[in-house]
């Protein structure tokens, strides 16, 4: 039991996080970051019209929709929708512009992001 905690995440503050590639930011509360994997889990809120444009990650992550609705390059979700996102899918996903979007964050193993119109779509291996 020694791993077991709970976490208020509604007392924790937001942290904002720039995203200069974009020219942006959005905020981020840390639930858990598994030392070994990276493994990690954020609640994270983008801004109204905020989107995370054409991108690709190295680990695989979901989107658990708390509020709002998040818009993806296949679809819009609202609350209570889980979105599962493989390792190296070229994805978008953000806000709508009407409104800010709050989810959890899952990722499977150590985050990193890749921009298209930065390094291009990634290299199958």
């Amino acid at each position: 039991m020694d791993d077991y905690f709970a976490l208020d995440t509604n007392a924790l503050p937001w942290e904002a996080v720039p995203v200069p590639e974009l020219d942006s930011e959005f905020l981020l509360k840390i639930c858990k970051v598994d030392a070994e994997t990276g493994m990690a889990i954020w609640k994270v809120r983008y801004p109204a019209g905020h989107t995370a444009s054409s991108h690709w990650h190295s680990c695989a992550h979901g989107i658990y929709i708390l509020d709002g609705i998040l818009r993806t390059h296949a679809g819009e979700y609202g609350p209570g929708s889980f979105v599962w996102f493989p390792e190296g899918l070229t994805q978008s996903h953000g806000a709508t512009e009407e409104n800010d979007v709050t989810m959890l964050f899952i990722t499977n193993k150590q985050f990193d992001i890749h921009f298209t119109h930065i390094e291009g779509e990634r290299q199958p291996r």
